[in-house]
């Protein structure tokens, strides 16, 4: 989108931001379902672009189109995710998964740090894009977390990693749009920032598990793993950003075991009679019937996925090769009355097919399909229970879950091509004084991260803007691109479209209003925090 004069007014400002509080309203109070919310924000933001923004019908088209394309990247990775998901539970992983982890440990809070912290972070630092949610919020429901506390945990506890993490696709972004200088700074103070939804995303687990007593038991756990994750990250960043989360992760991974073989967290949880997160089992374990398959099995769909991801990102030879097939649609130049244009592009956000997460998750899904099929899981899972189709069963996951998705994503392309965005980026740094913008910079990463569901996308869509609003008012642009990097990280805890992978793949869909409930309070305090920090910086920098 190429630099314009749109309107920067109280009003225009208020239209601009209307269908963002209309989802947020939709979802949160009136507890609508995300398949209702998302199509009526997107008529919103069309109607404001039309009435208010003198969008004509073409650049609308070409919004809705770019967006559909956009939510076809997303739904890559839902699609294949929700078939993983059925191949495995269909034939009895998540069962046998359930069993062996309690016998493997018995503290279930250390096994959910473990889950929706650590290994979920590690597969973002590796592969990203929604995939870790799809993994790990039905293993956190596996291990007795209720579905929207799962959701909750599956989404928030790992967005600290979406920046530096995917190998640093957000980080490669946001250098290529910002115009930074001092590449080290940018980098460690980065980190520094994201330090905050690091350890705080474990204190929030903790909490939704047992509250207060949850925490005094479980805090030098959360110090040790958070400062692994965090300060880890930030020291891998100082020399390699793009390998600041994976190695961060994987160093975390290693960690757990030691970790459990501390009686602390060795032995289960005491003194903790509130735990709303987790549901109440009614079965004992001696009445359960053996599982269909053994623990080491029922791992085998996240030991292939790993080792996939890893065989193809980091082997240069295959990467190279499987990088040729580039997908991408062609789109014409479009304008606004207001001069906000959008230049034409041959390949529109090409696709990499057989490097996508979704590839990657797919290959995994056929590969487990076989092991699980050649060993007659699948049969005896169903001589125990009613045999479900995994094609019907994908369905009625698959399809609820791609409306609302591509709704927000149209509603992204919309708010961008009408130079809504622009007007609410603008409209803040009009009103704010230095210090206060510095304040609020990473509130504007964190919107990018909502309306997108991504951090890199949030960073090519601010980042630019960012970077001259802190040349005009005569901050370092090293640490507003900092604040924009946290908001476009920490934002991915709201972002509806990774809250409808996680309530599809939770069985939870409708909920997603609970679980913002749930989300949006963190991210308010992560973003006062960052806020916080962010003018320290600043202040300290003069």
């Amino acid at each position: 989108m190429e630099t314009a004069q749109v309107p920067v007014d109280l009003l225009h400002w208020v239209l601009a931001i209307l269908s963002i509080v209309a989802l947020l309203v939709f979802l949160v109070p009136l507890r609508w379902r995300a398949p209702e919310a998302g199509p009526m924000a997107m008529f919103v933001s069309g109607i404001v672009a039309l009435l208010a923004f003198r969008t004509p019908w073409d650049t609308l088209a070409v919004a809705g189109a770019k967006g559909v394309w956009d939510a076809i990247f997303i739904l890559y990775v839902i699609w294949p995710a929700l078939l993983l998901y059925q191949i495995t539970k269909q034939a009895g992983a998540y069962d046998a998964l359930r069993q062996g982890i309690s016998r493997f440990s018995r503290n279930d809070l250390f096994i959910i740090l473990a889950l929706c912290w650590v290994f979920a972070s590690f597969l973002q630092g590796i592969v990203g894009f929604g995939a870790p949610v799809a993994v790990v919020v039905p293993l956190l429901i596996t291990v007795g977390v209720k579905p929207v506390y799962a959701v909750a945990m599956g989404v928030l506890a790992h967005a600290w990693a979406r920046f530096f993490g995917t190998l640093g696709v957000g980080w490669l972004a946001l250098l290529r749009v910002s115009g930074v200088e001092d590449v080290v700074r940018a980098a460690y103070e980065s980190s520094l920032l994201i330090l905050i939804p690091t350890y705080l995303a474990g204190f929030l687990v903790v909490w939704l598990y047992g509250r207060g007593p949850a925490v005094r038991h479980a805090w030098p756990l959360v110090l040790i793993l958070g400062t692994i994750l965090g300060v880890g990250q930030l020291l891998v960043a100082l020399f390699s950003p793009e390998l600041s989360t994976f190695l961060a992760g994987a160093v975390a991974l290693l960690a757990l075991y030691p970790l459990s073989r501390w009686r602390r967290y060795g032995d289960p949880v005491q003194g903790i009679t509130n735990r709303p997160a987790m549901v109440e089992r009614q079965v004992s374990e001696e009445s359960e019937a053996a599982p269909v398959m053994g623990l080491a099995m029922s791992f085998l769909p996240y030991l292939v996925l790993t080792a996939v991801t890893l065989g193809v990102l980091l082997i240069p030879s295959i990467n190279e090769f499987m990088r040729r097939l580039q997908v991408g649609l062609p789109f014409p130049a479009v304008e606004t009355g207001f001069g906000v244009r959008n230049a034409a592009i041959d390949r529109y956000a090409p696709i990499t097919v057989f490097t996508h997460p979704g590839m990657m998750v797919l290959i995994t899904s056929v590969i487990v399909w076989i092991v699980y099929r050649a060993g007659g899981y699948y049969r005896a899972w169903a001589e125990r229970h009613t045999p479900e189709s995994i094609w019907s069963a994908l369905l009625v996951d698959a399809v609820p879950a791609s409306v609302p998705v591509i709704a927000f994503l149209v509603t992204s392309r919309i708010l961008d091509h009408s130079g809504q965005i622009l007007t609410l980026a603008y409209g803040i740094a009009a009103v704010s004084p230095p210090l206060v913008y510095a304040g609020v910079a990473s509130v504007i990463g964190a919107l990018g991260a909502f309306m997108t569901s991504s951090s890199t996308a949030s960073c090519v869509l601010f980042g630019g803007v960012q970077s001259s609003v802190a040349q005009l008012h005569g901050m370092s642009r090293e640490t507003i691109i900092a604040a924009q990097a946290a908001g476009s990280a920490y934002g991915n805890a709201i972002a509806p479209a990774n809250i409808v992978l996680g309530t599809s793949v939770a069985g939870a869909s409708g909920q997603e209003g609970a679980v913002l409930r749930i989300t949006l309070p963190w991210t308010v305090i992560v973003a006062i925090l960052t806020g916080v920090a962010t003018i320290a910086l600043v202040v300290f920098a003069r």
